[in-house]
């Protein structure tokens, strides 16, 4: 059973057609990788799921309701996350307050489920530390943590990994594939390597179109995809 869908989905700017007529369906407990060149219509499409940018025509379905006319809070409220809507980091407060904030929103428990959210993470060691006094990639994990935080059943994770080191690159692709087990994950990434390692399937938007969805192998292997995307057609 789809966990998020869509029929029809579009939006245009000033006459620009930015996402166009897109059909989309992910699955409960899937990882999902959506991909594509700069300008193929990601954020808007992301946005368009998360409510932050109103359609122009079509529907957004999600657990089976049509939240098309909700608010991004609204569904936040229903279980999406999404890591730059719900997550702004605030520098003068510590990684655990950052953590916490997320935590008291969703009326849990802040003594335990902070440190969860932390140390799933890998930053335990850093809660006391000011937001501002870490890493680039440090914060976006503290994003993630604040994700987490919520208990989502979506999880949209938007370029995650940028600015982490290789190890830490590792170490997410792991974390990617533990969450799995706890929520739908939809990643949007240009870091092919961690695409291919990481999702069940993929979904490759191209001019605001989808151009092709399949597993790792099929994208890796269509030439509509190496030739608009990947650089090899």
């Amino acid at each position: 059973m789809s966990l998020l869908s869509t029929r029809g989905l579009s939006k245009s700017f000033a006459g620009l057609r930015a996402v166009h007529d897109v059909n989309f369906d992910l699955p409960k407990g899937e990882i999902r990788a959506l991909i594509g060149p700069n300008g193929a219509g990601k954020t808007t499409f992301v946005g368009l799921l998360c409510g932050r940018i109103e359609a122009s025509a079509g529907t957004v379905e999600f657990d089976g309701a049509d939240v098309s006319r909700l608010p991004a809070h609204k569904r936040i409220q229903r279980g999406m996350a999404y890591t730059f809507q719900i997550t702004s980091v605030f520098a003068k407060l510590s990684a655990h307050e950052n953590v916490a904030l997320a935590v008291r929103r969703r009326g849990g428990d802040v003594k335990t489920d902070v440190p969860y959210a932390l140390d799933r993470v890998g930053l335990a060691d850093r809660q006391h530390d000011l937001a501002g006094d870490l890493s680039y990639g440090h914060q976006r994990l503290l994003e993630i943590a604040m994700g987490l935080a919520q208990k989502p059943r979506l999880l949209i994770l938007d370029e995650p990994t940028q600015g982490l080191a290789d190890s830490e690159i590792t170490a997410f692709k792991a974390l990617v594939r533990d969450l799995s087990a706890e929520a739908t994950i939809l990643l949007i990434e240009h870091n092919m390597g961690v695409v291919m390692d990481t999702a069940d399937r993929i979904t490759v938007l191209n001019l605001g179109e989808i151009l092709a969805e399949g597993t790792p192998e099929d994208i890796r292997a269509d030439k509509a995809v190496q030739s608009a995307y990947l650089g090899t057609g």
